[in-house]
């Protein structure tokens, strides 16, 4: 039994490991603020190790994993009114010629979109998942994700600090 469940826990540790900066970076996403988003990701783990047997038997285990963050995203956003504020920080180095000011207007209109909007666009289109996945991942029809991301671009390109962002270009 020992031995069991020493191997258990080395194979979840190494899922762990390799995942834990993919649910990080899209933590920051939802929660706003990296030490929110730590939170976040260590809950999700945690969950994760409860239902390890689960997680390691489904289909996808990442997907299965993903929707636990969206899931711990949503009740901690349930339990708490106040919106998180998007440092100026950004998590990953800006692409060659990005200005680090647009990433962070960005970043800050992000975090200003309701709960479920922000989901819908950070799983959609930063993360590249299918809007088949991003239902799944937020445990809604297809239908609602499209308004929910289409509500949540909308939003996102009718904000101030945004507006020159989506002219230029060719008007995004």
């Amino acid at each position: 039994m020992g031995e069991q469940k020493a191997g258990r826990d080395e194979e979840f540790r190494a899922f762990a490991g390799s995942a834990w900066s993919r649910l990080l970076r899209t933590a920051y996403l939802l929660a706003g603020e990296r030490h929110g988003a730590e939170d976040l990701v260590q809950q999700t783990l945690e969950r994760t190790y409860v239902a390890w047997e689960r997680v390691r038997a489904a289909h996808d285990p990442n997907a299965y994993v993903r929707r636990i963050l969206v899931n711990e995203h949503a009740r901690k956003f349930r339990r708490r009114l106040t919106e998180y504020l998007v440092p100026a920080v950004p998590e990953r180095p800006a692409p060659a010629g990005a200005d680090p000011e647009d990433r962070a207007a960005l970043l800050t209109a992000l975090a200003a979109l309701p709960p479920r909007q922000r989901e819908a666009v950070v799983l959609r289109y930063w993360e590249d998942l299918t809007e088949t996945q991003t239902a799944a991942a937020m445990g809604c029809s297809v239908g609602t994700v499209k308004s929910q991301a289409a509500r949540g671009l909308a939003k996102l390109r009718a904000a101030p600090a945004l507006s020159e962002l989506t002219t230029v270009g060719g008007g995004r």
